[in-house]
């Protein structure tokens, strides 16, 4: 009874870390590394259950198709966490999660993690991998992050296709619907698509105008956004030069803008 609890316990405790993850991916633990604290810890009867045991209860979960279960295990064995790296057995946990769930409910724990696995699976067909047999393939990689950017909504898969959008060997260029992806993984506060939808505002491209001040508000969000996290030099680098060469007029602007997008979302609480 202690050994269910406690394991009970350990997927509660990487349910929340998933979650939290979507939220400050940079700061947060892997959903591993929080079902492996969680489970050690003792139960209120000194059990502490095992690697063994849990590596057995997420593999019974998987065998049952449930994704997180199989999402752990796949960054388990891709990182070499609590197990011997394995990238054979990581690709094909992320690939079941695809197969058996690419039409899941589009809200959710469980869409987060399918999302997630799509864009993971996107980025082995992006690169290719020897070790597991795959070579590259663009097309396929973009239809896993298509998916997961439109059916799911998931963030970082439309900040990777609003990019995609602004070069010739991804979607092609078309820097309107660049924006217009790059603003959807904005709005959800992933804060390089706000340095970028910031960058491209401001600057333009091709025959897209530039809109000065929307974009430095965008590069000033991406920058509180970052803070702290590994995308935080990037993101100032793009802010910094914009306002090098932003006039009095464009800043000022920008901090209109910000001020009235803040009353906005005042008035929707």
């Amino acid at each position: 009874m202690r050994t269910s609890c406690a394991l009970f316990a350990a997927r509660a405790a990487a349910v929340l870390t998933l979650g939290l993850a979507a939220i400050a991916p940079a700061h947060a633990q892997t959903a591993a590394d929080a079902a492996f604290d969680f489970a050690r810890t003792l139960d209120g009867g000194g059990t502490i259950v095992s690697d063994d045991t849990y590596l057995s209860a997420l593999e019974s979960d998987a065998a049952a198709g449930r994704p997180l279960a199989l999402w752990q295990l796949g960054t388990m064995y891709e990182n070499g966490e609590g197990v011997d790296k394995d990238p054979v057995k990581a690709f094909n946990y992320y690939s079941q999660i695809a197969i058996q769930h690419a039409d899941t409910a589009p809200r959710g724990l469980e869409a987060d993690i399918v999302a997630r696995s799509f864009v993971k699976l996107g980025d082995y067909f992006l690169q290719g991998d020897p070790e597991v047999g795959l070579k590259k393939n663009l097309n396929e990689s973009h239809r896993m992050l298509l998916h997961a950017a439109t059916y799911f909504g998931d963030a970082e898969a439309q900040y990777r296709v609003g990019l995609l959008y602004q070069q010739e060997d991804g979607l092609g260029v078309s820097p309107t619907l660049s924006a217009r992806w790059l603003k959807k993984a904005a709005i959800k506060g992933h804060c390089l698509a706000q340095a970028k939808l910031g960058d491209l505002l401001f600057n333009g491209m091709d025959a897209y105008p530039a809109r000065a001040a929307e974009g430095l508000m965008w590069l000033n969000q991406s920058h509180i956004t970052c803070a702290g996290s590994a995308d935080q030099a990037s993101a100032d680098e793009l802010l910094n030069r914009a306002t090098s060469i932003a006039t009095p007029e464009d800043r000022a602007a920008a901090v209109s803008l910000a001020t009235i997008g803040a009353m906005e979302a005042d008035n929707e609480l």
